[in-house]
């Protein structure tokens, strides 16, 4: 059992830095699609890029010590607990959302963005409103 508090704990752990940064980075996004300065602009530019190539080795451990965990508690929970295959879908489309983040650096990168700071501040609650769900599902682990 041992081993197993020890995955699931780096997994809480990358798992919360992970979120620390994807929650920020579309703040970011939502002040550089206010301003027109250029020198904000390159700053912001600046500090986008850095955070995402930060939080990304944590979005990756997130994921490897929660598929450890999975191989730990073995085949047979993994096929009962349906929980857990919602709490997946859901992790997945925040792996998506983190892809679509690089899309938007690069669209910033380039000068080409065309979305509104309220298109970011939307997008910037998507993450807030999936990890609820996992939460929930994690904790309550409902039987489907």
């Amino acid at each position: 059992m041992t081993t197993l508090l020890i995955y699931k704990s780096l997994h809480i752990f990358f798992m919360v830095a992970w979120f620390a940064g994807i929650f920020y980075l579309p703040r970011l996004f939502v002040y550089h699609a206010m301003t027109d300065n250029k020198d904000s602009q390159e700053m912001l530019k600046t500090m986008e890029r850095k955070l995402l190539y930060f939080v990304t080795p944590f979005a990756v451990l997130t994921l490897v010590f929660g598929v450890l965990m999975i191989f730990e508690y073995g085949r047979e929970w993994f096929k009962v607990s349906m929980w857990l295959h919602y709490k997946l879908i859901l992790v997945i489309a925040l792996y998506i959302y983190h892809g679509y983040c690089f899309k938007l650096l690069s669209d910033f990168k380039h000068d080409r963005n065309k979305r509104s700071d309220k298109f970011y501040r939307i997008i910037n609650e998507l993450p807030v409103l999936v990890l609820l769900a996992i939460i929930f599902l994690a904790v309550i682990k409902p039987l489907f």
